[in-house]
């Protein structure tokens, strides 16, 4: 089967039967073999398990050697939620296609993505019609909360972290995020680490597998 994104998979060793999925969203001007790399160590600790992170499906306008879930080059917020609204078709619409692969449901997929993946991780994760197993997002935000507010549709568990020297985004916006999530009675943690900038540090990276272990059925 062919997927609708070219996508860097990363099957279980030994040949092990896939049970679980996790797929990773890249960042603005990234790609999937960037994300990828937090599988190096995940991997090991997630038998059972395949991990797809696909490409986005526009070439990036400012780094054409990555990809764009959605455009940055306006700061017009209708745009940008028009953009992002179109990107949550195509990324749902693989989603479908690895559970049809796989033989999966909702409850054996992890969502997780990095900076604009993680936006869009958390509003496909919350706006599907059965919950996903759980969600993890790195240095993020919410898009549009109105927006969001309206779309609800499911409470999967989430975990958020963020570099308090994030100078891309804001650290303030997982707080508002924290915020929003716990007024509408979502199951969330969340971590500011110290000293870190616009990135995934190792102690992030750990977190959320030790979060993916303890939602995931190995």
């Amino acid at each position: 089967m062919t997927f609708c994104l070219d996508t860097t998979i990363i099957s279980p060793e030994n040949n092990e039967q896939i049970k679980n999925a996790v797929i990773l969203l890249h960042g603005y001007g990234g790609d999937g073999k960037d994300i990828s790399v937090l599988t190096l160590n995940w991997k090991r600790f997630l038998k059972n398990t395949v991990f797809l992170c696909p490409n986005g499906h526009e070439i990036c306008d400012i780094n054409p050697q990555g990809y764009q879930w959605f455009d940055l080059s306006s700061n017009n917020e209708e745009y940008i939620l028009k953009k992002s609204l179109n990107a949550e078709i195509i990324i749902n619409k693989f989603i479908e296609e690895v559970k049809i692969k796989y033989n999966l449901s909702n409850n054996n997929v992890v969502l997780g993505g990095f900076s604009q993946g993680c936006m869009l991780s958390i509003n496909v994760g919350v706006t599907s019609e059965d919950e996903f197993n759980c969600i993890v997002g790195f240095s993020g935000k919410i898009i549009n909360k109105e927006n969001l507010q309206s779309r609800i549709k499911n409470k999967s568990k989430i975990l958020l972290t963020h570099g308090d020297q994030d100078e891309i985004v804001s650290s303030s916006f997982l707080l508002e995020s924290k915020d929003f999530f716990e007024r509408n009675k979502f199951e969330i943690k969340t971590k500011i680490f110290k000293n870190c900038g616009h990135h995934i540090p190792i102690d992030a990276s750990s977190m959320a597998l030790n979060f993916i272990k303890k939602n995931l059925f190995l």
